[in-house]
């Protein structure tokens, strides 16, 4: 495995290196700016004292004594200056010692001079007598200059393996409480959906792990309705599947025609009653499981679905002669899933239209206000009491004395559906048919 490759999808390693490379750039440009002051502060230094160096041979005092070192005006090099004196007439009066000989002329002021392959630095003034100028080689101000931001960056680079160590501890440090989830995450068992520690996170780390515990919740709500609905249905398939063994033995003992077709015919109505569980098992487990995975959701208009869930039913309630509409419907959009709102009114027109006898009436209703959309399902069956309203949302809960034919999960799913969408569900009495009126409170799109 390249290391340099596992290294940039480390954020370990990414921090170290720009860290390490910020140090390394931030060195060399204090190296940089060390050099150029330096190098500043000795062209004033060597300026001034080329300057004076100059003012002072502008006499003819300063050239008896320098002859007396040489011959015929020559003068022996004593320092690192260069110095050539002309009379006004040009010819010269003296100079240093020197391979290097600099142009015969002279540029009043200070001017830089290349010659024999090297810069140099001159300095001219001229008296009534005489010119002098004084020369410098370049190299000189350069190597000091050098010698300087060497002396000033010098402690730094002595200083940098401590301080990249100190980095890589502070780092290493900083991702401890990541490595610390990573290990809690590691050690836990499949079915072990508690929330994360949080504590001693960093504020860049802590969403993230609230973003983990939230799923850890979804994920474990997913599992208990996966859980209840198995065991829901194992409970409940018991006594129908029991009684559809019972009702094909009785096919098989029947020794006449009258008792065959009697036979046929409960066996055939526990078959639907069966596979109608099957069915309402089914749409709620699927209810709690969207509810779990955060489905998406978008504006739906409520009154359509509304005519959608009557058009429906409209068949089975003309068998038994019911009235069933819609008399009053305001466009009112609220924000959901289709499918599932779809689902909750043919639950409500279809348990309406169960407990309501031959002849009767089921009306649904949408009213849009201010405060968001109600639909309301009223019928004129024998109600539910009062202190029984609370339970009927459990699973598999039937009215004592009911003669209707259901499973207990109608109000469960429509109960599931109304939460999911922040509806408020209320059970009470219709004032106008005398039967049970079912309202649903959904905030607007």
């Amino acid at each position: 495995m390249n290391p340099l490759k596992t290294m940039s999808h480390s954020l370990r390693g990414r921090l170290l290196w720009f860290l390490l490379a910020a140090i390394t750039i931030v060195a060399v440009a204090q190296a940089a700016i060390a050099y150029r002051t330096a190098l500043a502060d000795t062209d004033k230094i060597f300026d001034y004292h080329m300057q004076q160096m100059a003012l002072s041979l502008r006499s003819n005092a300063p050239l008896a004594n320098l002859e007396a070192y040489g011959g015929a005006g020559d003068v022996v090099e004593t320092s690192d200056m260069l110095v050539q004196v002309w009379t006004p007439d040009g010819a010269q009066v003296f100079r240093t010692i020197s391979r290097t000989r600099l142009p015969q002329r002279a540029v009043l002021g200070f001017s830089n001079v290349r010659a024999d392959g090297t810069t140099y630095r001159i300095f001219s003034v001229q008296t009534r007598n005489q010119v002098v100028q004084v020369a410098q080689d370049m190299a000189v101000r350069t190597n000091m200059a050098g010698t300087l931001a060497l002396r000033t960056v010098g402690p730094i680079a002595v200083l940098m393996p401590i301080l990249m160590l100190v980095v890589w501890w502070v780092v290493s440090r900083s991702l401890e409480p990541v490595a610390r989830v990573r290990a809690q995450v590691a050690a836990r068992q499949a079915d072990d959906l508690s929330p994360v520690s949080e504590a001693g996170l960093p504020d860049e780390v802590r969403p993230l792990v609230q973003e983990l515990n939230l799923l850890f919740g979804r994920v474990k709500t997913a599992f208990e309705a996966q859980q209840h609905f198995v065991a829901d249905a194992a409970h409940e398939l018991r006594t129908p599947l029991a009684a559809l063994k019972l009702q094909a033995a009785s096919l098989e003992r029947a020794d006449n025609a009258g008792a065959r077709a009697l036979a046929v015919g409960r066996l055939s109505a526990g078959i639907e009653r069966a596979t109608r569980l099957v069915e309402q098992l089914l749409v709620l487990a699927r209810q709690e499981a969207s509810a779990a995975g955060g489905a998406q959701e978008q504006p739906v208009e409520l009154a359509e679905l509304a005519r959608r869930a009557v058009a429906d039913m409209a068949g089975a309630a003309l068998s038994r002669g019911i009235d069933l509409g819609v008399p009053h419907a305001d466009p009112g959009r609220v924000k959901g899933q289709g499918d599932a709102l779809q689902i909750l009114l043919r639950n409500l027109v279809d348990n309406a239209l169960k407990y309501t006898p031959a002849g009767g009436t089921v009306d649904l209703a949408v009213r849009a206000g201010d405060d968001g959309v109600t639909l309301s399902v009223e019928d004129s069956g024998p109600g539910i009491p009062a202190e029984e309203r609370e339970r009927v949302f459990d699973r598999f809960y039937r009215l004592a004395g009911s003669e209707a034919n259901g499973s207990g999960l109608g109000l469960a799913i429509i109960k599931a559906i109304a939460e999911r969408h922040g509806a408020q569900l209320a059970l009470g009495r219709s004032e106008r048919l005398g039967g049970l009126r079912v309202t649903l409170r959904f905030p607007r799109a």
